[in-house]
């Protein structure tokens, strides 16, 4: 059940990623400069009241978090972290592979 779930978001993540890369390449395309969407704006878009308080909860938490991890995070381009969230989100949720050399019959 969670290799099916994690397989799940997996691919909903890598489409969505790759919805985000066409976007942004057709964005970049139409502007004639590379235009790119980073994470803080895709947050603010769907978060629109809890994405404020994000910023005083993790720095209530842990100040170093903010600088070290969340902001260089939500900089970075959202179909990227998609694409990569969803791949590694199918890898985690792929079959186990059977053992090489044990006898599966009696």
């Amino acid at each position: 059940m969670l290799r099916f779930l994690s397989r799940f978001l997996g691919f909903l993540l890598l489409a969505g990623g790759f919805v985000a890369l066409v976007y942004d390449g057709a964005r970049s395309i139409a502007n004639n400069a590379l235009r790119v969407t980073p994470l803080s704006d895709l947050i603010f878009t769907i978060f629109k009241e809890k994405a404020g308080a994000l910023q005083g909860s993790v720095q209530g938490i842990a100040p170093w978090l903010w600088d070290l991890l969340v902001l260089p995070l939500t900089l970075a381009p959202a179909s990227l972290i998609g694409l990569g969230l969803g791949a590694v989100l199918i890898w985690l949720g792929r079959p186990r592979r059977e053992p090489i050399g044990f006898l599966t019959r009696p």
